[in-house]
């Protein structure tokens, strides 16, 4: 766990413009004990931080989202905004009531296109999505089926598109809380083994969640071997 942590931490750095280290990426340092301490309520806290979500996500124009257990609509709404109507926020749901009253909510935004789906899979062609975003949803798949799942977004998401999940750190959950959580070095294992690598994780500021984005393994050639 370890290795992968200082891994994705230099993929962080690699990615930042020369110089732009000490103003792009927020200190470790602890300064105050109570720092990491959860300050927002409710099942979605993170939602609160949306703007530094979405501007992790970095979505342009003309992108094509699936975000998987849409729920509500919340994050299809938002994301919708940046892909234009150009784009495409397919908002899936396993329940038609909610497929129902998203598509009644939204329908003035045409690029917002919800959808039920099966629960294995987001019945999308392949090659068709630049990102896969899974807003505490992660926990919810099939029990056993997680890799599984991960290996049919593969398929679905273009090879330079991303994985993109959100779920409650398991470690800080308690009670009934821990069936709506996960740990993420779980997610990360399930992950590589489905052939996503990790490009980006951290904690969001006053809540106990996390966000995780993968990049598909093919992306990595082969280290060149030194002479």
């Amino acid at each position: 766990m370890c290795n992968l942590i200082r891994f994705v931490v230099v993929l962080m750095l690699l990615s930042l413009p020369t110089g732009t280290y000490a103003d792009s990426v927020q200190s470790t340092r602890v300064i105050d004990k109570n720092q990491h301490a959860c300050t927002g309520g409710g099942g979605y806290p993170y939602r609160n931080k949306s703007e530094y979500v979405l501007k992790e996500l970095d979505l342009k124009v003309g992108d094509v989202v699936v975000d998987i257990g849409a729920g509500d609509g919340w994050w299809a709404e938002k994301m919708a905004k940046f892909v234009g109507s150009e784009g495409t926020i397919h908002a899936s749901e396993v329940e038609q009531k909610k497929v129902d009253r998203m598509k009644e909510k939204f329908a003035d935004i045409p690029q917002l296109k919800p959808y039920l789906c099966p629960t294995d899979g987001t019945a999308l062609a392949d090659n068709s999505c630049d990102l896969a975003f899974l807003s505490k949803t992660y926990h919810h798949l099939n029990k056993g089926g997680h890799v599984d799942y991960l290996r049919h977004l593969r398929k679905v998401v273009k090879i330079t598109g991303r994985l993109c999940v959100i779920e409650k750190h398991a470690a800080f959950a308690s009670g009934r809380g821990k069936e709506h959580a996960w740990l993420p070095d779980l997610l990360f294992r399930q992950a590589e083994e489905a052939g996503w690598i990790p490009v980006r994780y951290e904690l969001i500021t006053g809540t106990y969640h996390y966000i995780a984005i993968f990049v598909q393994r093919e992306l990595f050639t082969p280290e060149q071997g030194r002479k």
